[in-house]
């Protein structure tokens, strides 16, 4: 996909967790689980097709995101900030199912994702992808 696809998905990913953080978290964890996964899968993307890293055909699966060993396997290669972003993906992507598909969270789940996604934010800007 291109990066400007990628782009368009993350503007929806990011105006749809404002929508849901207004709206309340406990009322739109399912929503902030699945967008707060997409943007940063999206995010990741972008920034490795900057950098030239992968084929512009290339699609990475949020499931790899979750198991430490599959993120060795697929991501072996370096790039900024590197370890930070892929440690907080792996936090985003722990609680994704749990809150896309389980029972209702407590706010202090939600709001744990919520802050590992603006602290993956601000990394991914640090690092140059300035669109977010």
């Amino acid at each position: 996909m291109k990066i400007e696809s990628h782009l368009e998905n993350l503007k929806e990913s990011l105006a749809v967790i404002e929508e849901s953080i207004i709206k309340g978290l406990l009322e739109r964890q399912r929503t902030i689980g699945f967008h707060t996964s997409a943007a940063s899968v999206d995010l990741l993307e972008i920034l490795l097709h900057k950098g030239s890293l992968i084929d512009p055909g290339f699609i990475i699966k949020h499931e790899w995101l979750k198991s430490k060993n599959t993120i060795e396997e697929k991501f072996p290669f370096d790039f900024s900030k590197k370890q930070e972003i892929l440690e907080l993906i792996y936090k985003i992507e722990e609680k994704r199912n749990i809150l896309c598909y389980g029972k209702p969270q407590k706010i202090e789940t939600i709001q744990e994702v919520l802050n590992n996604f603006n602290q993956l934010k601000k990394l991914f800007k640090e690092a140059g992808i300035n669109e977010i």
